[in-house]
């Protein structure tokens, strides 16, 4: 079936081509009987209107694309909703993009944002990708980072002090005697898990007999989360850790599972366990799970006002870098 044009529309309503695309894209300048008539017949006949010819003719998109590291994360689901509300009030949409922690698949969707020629782009990346950035902003194509920090004030972005925030976990679970923490999270390569270790390593290196073990992952899913959790239940009691901090809340999720299986180990009787984002299901869990908070909606809306105020200047635009604090949330997982 062959859609509908516009000189079909401008045929049956008896107009001109021009005063179709007057009453599509500048009603205001049509009489009401006018428009009336022009509508009619765009249902009449089905006609759709095809944005990604006429975006390309004006040069310009009311598209943002936005590429995540983990759509299956409500953390990223919260930041969308927040970008996805600022966008829709100032009448653009969203399109989003799930790298999956894949620097191919985020590349994929960097290249498809670009064919399409969308307004800017918001984008929580896997590893170093200013220059794609850089070629990006030459092609007119504005981006924002977001929940990462970077040393390039190059580009604005968006993010919480992970540093701080990775600090303020494991000052936590040091404040309630534990000295035997394990950290989960990876890959290493990922900013975000990097900084929060870093930031648990400077609290528990400020603590005498404290110590740290790492136990990477490969993701940040509960799946590895559970297999990491597993792997320190199997352990002899006397080898297992009295605190860990995951790097997420879907691993912690998962790490919880992992110890608590079969009745293994008592949470937070003997391994305090704290996560990270504060989603949703971290208070929901069996053990309702102590968290570090990010303001996820808030990133969001930051980050789509500081890519349409980039997109619409025209004599040079000042990078800004917004970082929130990090907020510690106490329940049972750290109780007891």
């Amino acid at each position: 079936m062959v859609s509908a044009s516009v000189k079909d529309v401008a045929a049956l309503a008896g107009v001109s081509v021009g005063t179709v695309s007057n009453v599509l894209n500048r009603p205001q300048k049509v009489s009401a009987e006018v428009t009336l008539r022009v509508q009619s017949a765009i249902d009449k006949l089905g006609f759709v209107r095809n944005d990604a010819a006429r975006q390309l003719r004006a040069g310009m998109s009311h598209s943002i694309g936005l590429v995540v590291l983990d759509a299956a994360n409500p953390f990223f689901s919260d930041l969308a909703r927040g970008a996805e509300d600022r966008a829709s009030a100032e009448n653009f949409t969203v399109l989003v993009g799930n790298s999956n922690e894949d620097e191919g698949r985020e590349s994929a969707y960097l290249d498809l944002f670009e064919q399409q020629r969308v307004r800017g782009v918001l984008l929580s990346p896997v590893g170093n990708v200013i220059p794609r950035l850089e070629q990006l902003r030459r092609r007119g194509i504005p981006t924002v980072l977001v929940d990462r920090q970077t040393e390039n004030t190059s580009f604005s972005s968006v993010a919480v002090d992970d540093l701080a925030g990775g600090e303020m976990a494991a000052a936590h679970l040091l404040s309630l005697g534990r000295r035997r923490i394990a950290f989960i999270g990876g890959p290493a390569s990922i900013r975000q898990v990097a900084d929060r270790l870093a930031g648990a390593r400077k609290a528990i290196d400020a603590v005498a007999g404290a110590t740290l073990e790492v136990i990477a992952t490969e993701s940040l899913t509960v799946l590895s989360g559970r297999a990491a959790g597993e792997s320190i239940r199997s352990r002899p009691e006397a080898e297992r850790p009295d605190a860990i901090f995951a790097a997420n809340d879907l691993l912690a999720v998962g790490a919880l599972q992992g110890l608590m299986l079969m009745g293994g180990v008592k949470v937070p009787q003997e391994i305090a366990l704290i996560g990270y984002d504060d989603i949703e299901f971290a208070a929901a869990a069996v053990v309702p799970l102590s968290s570090i908070r990010q303001p996820s909606a808030l990133i969001g809306s930051t980050a789509l006002e500081l890519l349409l105020r980039e997109a619409a200047s025209e004599d040079g635009f000042a990078p800004t870098q917004v970082v929130f604090p990090p907020e510690l949330i106490v329940r049972a997982s750290t109780q007891g």
